[in-house]
C-alpha cells in the first residue's frame, strides 16, 4: 500500500432522528436525496474530486443498506477504496462510539496503517461541495497543525452554532459553542484537517481521560486551544447545507430545482457520483406535464408533476398531480392522487384519489417514512 499525503476519516453513523420515519430503518448518510443520490454521495465524490484516494467510513446506527451500498467504493474513482469502519467488538461486549474522536480512536489502527502526513475528518451527514485539495493547501500554507472548515453565517443565526474566533491570519484564537453573544460569525463545519501524528497523539490521550466526552468539538479543539497548538480556519463560501430536519430536507430539495438553482448536480468539472444501479429512462405517457423537475431514471409518469425531486423508479399515475414535492426512489403516486409540498419516503404508496399534502401546511411539510401505503381514512 502506497503512502498517502491526505486520508479522509468520514463519520456516517448517524442516526438522523429529525428525519423522523425517514431513518427509521437506514442512517441518515443513507437518506435518498436528489433523485438518484444518498447523502453520503456528496462527500464521498468531494473526495474523489479531490484527490483523495483512500476513505475509511466509520458507521454505526442501521448500517446494513450503507454497507450494501458502498461496496468496495469503485462507484466514486477512489483508487484504493473505502473501507467500512463499524464499532468493534472488545473482550466484555460491544459498544457504539462514545463520540465523534472515540470513532476516530477507535480506528487508529486503519489510519497508522496507510500512514498519511494529514487526516482530514468529515460529516457524513451534511450536503457540500468542497474540494479538500484547497483546504490541504491552505493548511500547509499556515504551517497549521489542525484546520476547521467555517461557513459565514448571518450574525442574528450564529448563537446557534459552534464558533471560532479567529484573528487577521486567519489563526483561531477562541471556540464558542452555541454562545448566547457571539464574537463571531464563523460556524464550524465539522470538517478538520490534522497533521497526522497531532490527531493520533490527543486522541490517545483524550482515550485516557475519564472525564472527557471524547468528541472533537467539546474536548480535543478546546483542549489544543488551550495548549497553544496552531489551529487556523479554512473560510468556505460554497454550498453547504445540513438537512437533519424535514422542513432542510425539503427547502434544500426545492433549491436543486430553477434555472438557477443553488446547487447544480450536473456540474461536469466536480461531479457527484453515486452507486445506483443502471434503470432505463424515464417514461412520459402521452398526457404527462412535468415542469421545472429533476426525475430519475427509471420512472414513470403519466400526470403532472411541478417544481419536484422525482426519484428514480418512481410511478406518478394517469391524473395525478404532484406539485413542490420529494418523491423518493420507488414511490408511487396513484391515478388521481395529489401530493402537495410533501415528501413521500422510498417504497411508499399513496393511494387512488388521495390528497396527501397541502399549499397551505406553510413549513410543517407532510411526510411519510418508507414502504408505506397511504390510503383514504374511512
Amino acid at each position: 500500500m502506497s503512502k498517502k499525503e491526505l486520508l479522509a476519516m468520514l463519520l456516517a453513523g448517524g442516526q438522523g432522528s429529525r428525519l423522523y420515519d425517514l431513518t427509521k430503518d437506514v442512517a441518515k448518510p443513507a437518506v435518498s436525496f436528489g433523485a438518484k443520490y444518498r447523502i453520503i454521495d456528496f462527500p464521498l465524490s468531494n473526495c474523489a474530486n479531490s484527490g483523495i484516494t483512500a476513505v475509511g467510513v466509520l458507521t454505526q446506527y442501521r448500517p446494513y443498506l450503507l454497507h450494501s451500498y458502498l461496496g468496495t467504493g469503485s462507484a466514486w474513482n477512489l483508487e484504493d477504496g473505502v473501507a467500512i469502519l463499524p464499532p468493534y467488538a472488545t473482550q466484555t461486549g460491544g459498544a457504539w462510539y462514545a463520540g465523534t474522536a472515540d470513532a476516530v480512536t477507535q480506528n487508529l489502527g486503519y489510519i497508522e496503517m496507510n500512514d498519511p502526513d494529514y487526516v482530514i475528518i468529515l460529516s457524513g451527514d451534511a450536503l457540500c461541495r468542497m474540494d479538500y485539495a484547497d483546504m490541504l493547501a491552505t493548511h500547509k500554507k499556515n504551517n497549521a497543525e489542525l484546520t476547521i472548515a467555517v461557513m459565514p453565517v448571518p450574525w442574528e443565526d450564529a448563537s446557534r452554532f459552534g464558533l471560532l474566533v479567529a484573528d487577521e491570519t486567519g489563526r483561531i484564537t477562541e471556540f464558542q459553542e452555541k454562545p448566547p453573544e457571539p464574537k463571531s460569525n464563523l460556524a464550524s463545519m465539522g470538517i478538520y484537517i490534522f497533521n497526522k501524528q497531532l490527531l493520533v497523539d490527543e486522541l490517545r490521550l483524550d482515550d485516557a481521560n475519564p472525564d472527557s466526552s471524547h468528541d472533537f468539538g467539546g474536548d480535543i479543539i478546546p483542549k489544543l486551544l488551550a495548549d497553544g497548538r496552531r489551529l487556523y480556519t479554512y473560510k468556505f463560501e460554497g454550498f453547504w447545507r445540513d438537512v437533519g430536519t424535514i422542513a432542510s430536507f425539503h427547502e434544500t430539495s426545492m433549491e436543486l430545482l430553477g434555472d438557477e438553482p443553488s446547487f447544480d448536480l450536473f456540474a461536469k468539472d466536480f461531479p457527484i457520483m453515486s452507486n445506483t444501479d443502471s434503470y432505463p429512462p424515464a417514461y412520459y405517457g402521452p398526457d404527462a406535464n412535468v415542469t421545472d423537475c429533476i426525475v430519475g431514471n427509471g420512472s414513470k409518469i403519466y400526470g403532472e408533476a411541478t417544481h419536484s425531486v422525482v426519484s428514480i423508479d418512481s410511478v406518478i399515475g394517469k391524473g395525478a398531480v404532484v406539485r413542490d414535492s420529494v418523491l423518493l426512489p420507488g414511490a408511487i403516486v396513484k391515478d388521481g392522487a395529489k401530493v402537495i409540498n410533501a415528501i413521500v419516503g422510498e417504497g411508499s404508496t399513496i393511494e387512488q384519489g388521495v390528497e396527501f399534502g397541502s399549499a397551505d401546511s406553510g413549513k410543517d411539510y407532510t411526510f411519510c417514512g418508507n414502504n408505506v401505503v397511504i390510503g383514504k381514512e374511512e
